[in-house]
């Protein structure tokens, strides 16, 4: 079970780190055009918000583990970016775009998987 904490937060990580830096480093117009159609409901402050909420639960994810320090700290990261997934899903619904969602819903049950196996190893 701890391999799948490790896979789970593994994938995880690098997906968040990669969707993260895209919305800190990128202008809200390049998010645009490359079809973050939900940016355009957002100021910029909130996007990059968006994004560095979403690199520091990936960094959470693994370092608090990987250090054996403040482990408490890997199932919180894991639970902070399920309930980012679950205003993903809302955000999605409340604007229609139903076509979206279900690859927030299989991050959501990522996420919430990774918070279970960490609660059960990590503290």
């Amino acid at each position: 079970m701890l391999i799948a904490y490790w896979v789970l937060a593994g994938i995880l990580a690098v997906l968040y780190l990669m969707a993260g830096s895209q919305k800190v480093y990128k202008s809200k117009e390049t998010l645009l055009d490359a079809g973050l159609a939900w940016a355009k409901s957002f100021p910029a402050w909130a996007i990059k918000a968006i994004g560095a909420l979403e690199i520091a639960g990936a960094v959470g994810l693994l370092m608090p583990a990987l250090t054996k320090t403040s482990t408490l700290l890997a199932p919180l990261a894991a639970l902070g970016l399920a309930l980012l997934q679950v205003g993903a899903v809302v955000l999605h619904l409340r604007r229609g775009e139903t076509n979206i969602i279900a690859m927030n819903i299989v991050l959501l049950l990522m996420a919430a998987a990774a918070t279970w196996l960490g609660f059960t190893f990590w503290t």
